[in-house]
């Protein structure tokens, strides 16, 4: 996907892998060992990060538009399936877990926050768990929250309305 085929405009919300949701601040030109690069700026507020791509990096990135409405409803239908918690070593999981994290795909966000929730009745989790569980549920939540166009709170409750429904 090309800047060009990307609609890129400042104030629209996109979504890093890494970072999660950004709103583009903008486009500057910089000059870095003396070529002039054209680059986007996407601010990432939670984070007071702001990123500097290159415009030809941009589809190389993985830097991509928020959801559709659809896909992120597909997203909370997966944290109403059962977890699939594997018999694996913990090291080897939570490599899979934040691979899947910064994927920056919904989808797979949802199955770590499926995977990782525990109720209150359940056995309590290691810090490393919880430290994957709140970074895949910050993710999910900053995108549903942009998608509905609703505070980040709202989008908390109605993921945790799903988690319960499960």
């Amino acid at each position: 996907m090309d800047i060009e085929k990307m609609p890129l405009r400042k104030g629209s919300f996109v979504v890093y892998p890494t970072h999660g949701v950004g709103r583009v601040s903008g486009f500057e030109k910089q000059t870095v060992a003396g070529i002039e690069l054209r680059v986007v700026a996407i601010t990432f507020d939670k984070d007071r990060l702001t990123l500097r791509l290159p415009v030809n990096r941009v589809t190389s990135s993985g830097l991509r538009m928020l959801s559709s409405r659809e896909q992120m409803g597909e997203a909370l239908k997966t944290l109403k399936t059962p977890s699939r918690v594997r018999r694996t070593m913990w090291s080897r999981r939570a490599q899979e877990y934040e691979a899947k994290i910064n994927s920056g795909d919904p989808l797979s966000i949802a199955q770590v926050v499926r995977d990782l929730h525990r109720s209150s009745a359940q056995t309590e989790q290691s810090y490393s768990e919880r430290q994957i569980y709140q970074m895949a549920l910050d993710r999910l939540i900053r995108e549903y929250a942009a998608v509905e166009e609703i505070d980040e709170k709202k989008a908390l409750e109605r993921v945790e309305e799903a988690m319960s429904a499960a």
